[in-house]
């Protein structure tokens, strides 16, 4: 009997395909990430054995997993209809058929409308092929699919080279070591107890209660200057944040209403003086004129103080400082020309070296606040550098603030140590409360939600 002789074609095609097998199986042991391995397999496969379209699932579980790779795809969309498509196909055939052996499949081992669906996503011959190390579970499934059946031969060598691509994916997740998420070790009901214990206790911490509000330097303990009367702004002898000293002029009143009523009563006394002279004079033969000296008298007097007091009106619209310091207020070309009262505020003399912050605590943040507490002060020209703070004063009743804002007023002294900001500048002060569980702190916002929009 003659035997089989191996024609020398069929033996080069034979070395060639023993080289393309040794070949991919040192490119996915040289991949340098998952994404890059699972673009290899689902891809570079196509050298070894002819094929349309490949897809990658990583097994978690029976019948849990997740598509990581398709062929032509550098990326896998994850909430594309053919990927939710094929995590339901993989899913229903590691149930039904398991991950035994390879083995060619088709829209007959599916039932129901993801069977129906096949024909509309992939070629008709499809070829499942489990990626398993030695003694060891699933670590995955490739799914081949083209439109001729699978050969005997075909499925020997995707078999072989399954082994290559099982090993390099189990050294990505760690060899023999088990996901968190993946191992069968997950669903033991010790685990999950000492997960539970674990977040319970975490939940359980203390830590202290904070909020962010909006924060300005102020000085401390400043003097201020008041309109002396009613009148309207001439001009400003100072200018914003300059300083003065004791006794300086900062700014003045128009003088012409009052020069007016001084002009009205000079003459006014000018004319009680003529009437009393020529009363004076006739009283020394006329009984009524003598009897009139006293009123006259007393309206010459009165004419005499409105003079008196127009003229101290002159000297009180000259506004000078009561104290060294800076001036602090606003623009002047929005003071000048605009009327004021009496006892109206008008500007700041304070010690720039003597600051405090004035905080704005809105009042959907609101917390319990003690003096004393901790606070952190965040300037906005330089966030990156907090200024350490106590607080020591917090309004009982919410306000509007300058800004419009409706919340509590702080004040809060900065540390000795600190570094003395420039009165005016802004930012985000952190305001420390109580201790409370990290629970509280994170579901007290929902939980005052919840109440006001359920009403309980």
């Amino acid at each position: 009997m003659r035997m089989n002789q191996v024609t020398p074609a069929a033996l080069e095609a034979q070395l060639q395909l023993l080289g393309t097998l040794v070949e991919l199986g040192k490119r996915t042991r040289d991949a340098a990430t998952p994404a890059e391995l699972g673009f290899i397999i689902v891809n570079e496969s196509h050298r070894l054995v002819p094929y349309r379209q490949a897809a990658l699932w990583l097994r978690d579980g029976k019948g849990r997993g997740r598509i990581v790779a398709v062929s032509g795809s550098p990326t896998v969309e994850r909430g594309a209809p053919f990927t939710a498509w094929l995590n339901q196909v993989f899913a229903r055939l590691d149930m039904s058929i398991g991950t035994a052996a390879v083995r060619p499949v088709s829209s007959i081992d599916l039932k129901g409308s993801i069977g129906d669906e096949w024909q509309e996503w992939l070629p008709a011959d499809g070829l499942w092929v489990p990626l398993v190390r030695r003694a060891d579970r699933p670590v995955g499934v490739i799914l081949f699919a083209r439109d001729k059946p699978w050969t005997e031969g075909e499925q020997h060598l995707l078999g072989e080279l399954s082994g290559s691509y099982a090993h390099a994916i189990a050294a990505f997740r760690g060899g023999r070591r088990r996901s968190l998420v993946s191992g069968r070790w997950w669903h033991t009901s010790l685990v999950k107890l000492a997960l539970a214990a674990g977040l319970v206790g975490a939940l359980c911490l203390p830590i202290p209660l904070s909020a962010l509000a909006p924060a300005e330097v102020v000085a401390l303990a400043p003097t201020i200057v008041r309109a002396p009367l009613d009148g309207v702004i001439d001009h400003f002898a100072v200018q914003p944040n300059a300083p003065v000293s004791v006794d300086q002029r900062l700014l003045e009143l128009d003088p012409r209403t009052i020069e007016n009523k001084l002009e009205v009563a000079d003459k006014a006394l000018a004319v009680a003086e003529s009437e009393y002279r020529q009363a004076a004079q006739s009283a020394l033969f006329d009984d009524k004129s003598r009897s009139q000296l006293a009123v006259l008298k007393a309206k010459m007097d009165q004419r005499r103080a409105d003079v008196a007091y127009s003229k101290s009106l002159l000297d009180r619209i000259h506004v000078t400082a009561s104290r060294s310091g800076i001036a602090v207020f606003d623009d002047p070309n929005d003071w000048i020309g605009r009327p004021v009262t009496i006892g109206e505020r008008l500007m700041e003399i304070a010690d720039p070296g003597q600051v405090e912050l004035e905080i704005w605590l809105p009042v959907a943040d609101a917390i319990t606040l003690k003096p004393g507490a901790e606070v952190e002060f965040f300037l906005n020209v330089s966030p990156g550098e907090p200024l350490r703070a106590t607080l020591r004063q917090a309004s009982y009743e919410a306000t509007m603030s300058p800004g419009n804002l409706l919340g509590y007023r702080l004040k809060a002294s900065l540390a000795p140590t600190a570094k003395v900001p420039r009165i005016g500048l802004r930012g985000t002060a952190k305001v420390y409360g109580e201790t409370v569980s990290l629970f509280y702190y994170l579901a007290r916002r929902p939980l005052a939600s919840a109440r006001q929009l359920f009403g309980f």
